[in-house]
């Protein structure tokens, strides 16, 4: 029994440079949560909850997931547009109810008139 002197360490990576299937994937949970929540509230009108919730969901993915940024911010402005939308028909509503309190006649219930 000869040995060449020489001790190399056995190693078990893969000399063609191929990536490795089984490697852990960049987390990006929040981000796309953030952007479904976002396309979904938009395509289902989803008014209140939904929206929030992305709206939540992509700020934080903002700062605790670099490698979602895109998605991030894609969920940001979707869940935006649609809390801009309720809010803008909130809006819309509570000033044509108040047109139509002004409108009304109501000079029969104040005597004296």
């Amino acid at each position: 029994m000869t040995t060449t002197g020489t001790t190399e360490p056995q190693t078990t990576a893969n000399p063609y440079g191929t990536p490795n299937p089984y490697a852990a994937a960049p987390a990006r949970t929040l981000s796309i949560m953030s952007f479904a929540l976002g396309l979904a509230s938009i395509v289902f009108s989803w008014t209140f909850l939904a929206p929030i919730a992305g709206l939540v969901l992509g700020i934080l993915a903002l700062g605790r997931e670099p490698q979602g940024r895109t998605f991030a911010i894609w969920g940001i402005v979707l869940n935006a547009v649609m809390l801009a939308g309720i809010l803008i028909s909130l809006l819309i509503a509570v000033v044509g109810f108040g047109v139509g309190l002004a409108f009304l006649p109501i000079h029969w219930a104040i005597p004296n008139l």
